[in-house]
């Protein structure tokens, strides 16, 4: 690896999905950095993962490079372990630089060790094993589920779409993402957007309570199935009161109650920033497959005072059993890094 770094633009990378970080905003998508540098520390940690080399820029003169990554349990899930980069270790790095070119600072796509050995985040997704007779097959909504690869962009090219009230366009014109992120202070994203974050998800069915949990934020909801109604004035909070009925083969929950969040969508493809308020209310459809290897959600989105219409639209969970549910705490420290500049 002699070569020092350069810029690339207008080139596609197979990679999946790596907006989940602070936004897509900060790295530049279009454009990819390659570096041939030397490891000087490697930061295992959620929710993102830091890599640091020393590259050699064009007058040969060494520049430091911070490199950031996914969270454990997508990386353990792509092979990757604490011990798989060592200070010292020469690596070819491919990665989204951030638009702030002041900043040594970009996002992973793949690296290369000197052995060859290619490594990348959420290399893992089911898009490797589309053949239905490769999937494992569930009797019911309960077990551990994996996001679909192409419903992540599906998602956010549908919102990107919706139409907005002036409120919903003022907020979005005024939201900095490095400043306004929830996310950035390890809040997780609440409904719809929970459904498409890019984690393991599991159902845990239990008498007249269904769990659904995500591992992002360790986010569990609760989902009431007694009968009850949302309760008058109750409180709001951010993943909502949620309760739930069967209709057939097919568990529809209905959540209300949530609290006002400032970026519940981070709106990757357009209509970032909307905030969400007291009156909204998201209907979920979940439905098995009937080979069972996958469950369909549909949703809608009600929230008048920021979206002029519905926001609706469906994705597909795969079922998942020889993954581990790992789940991760939030880091605030790491979290807010390169969002509070």
């Amino acid at each position: 690896m002699q070569r020092t770094f350069l810029w690339l633009t207008a080139v596609t990378i197979a990679a999946g999905p790596v907006a989940a970080h602070h936004s897509a905003k900060i790295f530049e998508p279009e454009a990819s950095l390659t570096l041939a540098g030397t490891v000087t520390e490697f930061d295992w940690a959620n929710p993102h993962t830091y890599i640091h080399i020393e590259a050699r820029d064009d007058a040969g003169e060494l520049v430091a490079w911070e490199i950031e990554t996914d969270a454990l349990p997508i990386l353990i899930r792509s092979g990757w372990t604490s011990e798989s980069l060592q200070p010292g270790d020469r690596i070819l790095v491919r990665a989204r630089p951030d638009r702030n070119r002041q900043r040594n600072h970009a996002l992973l796509v793949s690296l290369e060790k000197d052995d060859g050995t290619v490594m990348s985040a959420r290399s893992y997704f089911l898009s490797k094993a589309a053949e239905s007779d490769a999937l494992a097959s569930a009797a019911d909504l309960s077990g551990r589920w994996e996001l679909r690869f192409e419903d992540y962009d599906r998602y956010y090219a549908a919102w990107a779409d919706v139409e907005l009230t002036d409120a919903g366009r003022a907020g979005s014109a005024s939201y900095d993402v490095r400043t306004d992120s929830p996310a950035a202070q390890c809040v997780a994203a609440p409904l719809p957007s929970i459904l498409v974050a890019p984690y393991l998800n599991e159902i845990e069915i239990a008498g007249d309570v269904i769990y659904i949990r995500n591992e992002r934020f360790n986010a569990e909801r609760v989902v009431y199935m007694d009968g009850r109604g949302h309760p008058e004035g109750g409180e709001r909070t951010n993943l909502g009161h949620s309760i739930g009925h069967w209709d057939g083969d097919t568990l529809v929950v209905d959540t209300a109650l949530f609290a006002d969040h400032r970026a519940p969508i981070s709106g990757q493809q357009g209509n970032e920033g909307v905030p969400a308020g007291a009156q909204k209310r998201v209907i979920e459809r979940y439905r098995l497959s009937d080979d069972g290897t996958h469950i369909s959600i549909g949703f809608e989105v009600e929230d008048p005072e920021f979206l002029a219409e519905p926001f609706r639209g469906d994705v597909r969970w795969y079922y998942s059993p020889h993954f581990e549910m790992r789940g991760f705490g939030c880091n605030a420290e790491n979290s807010q890094r390169y969002t509070l500049q």
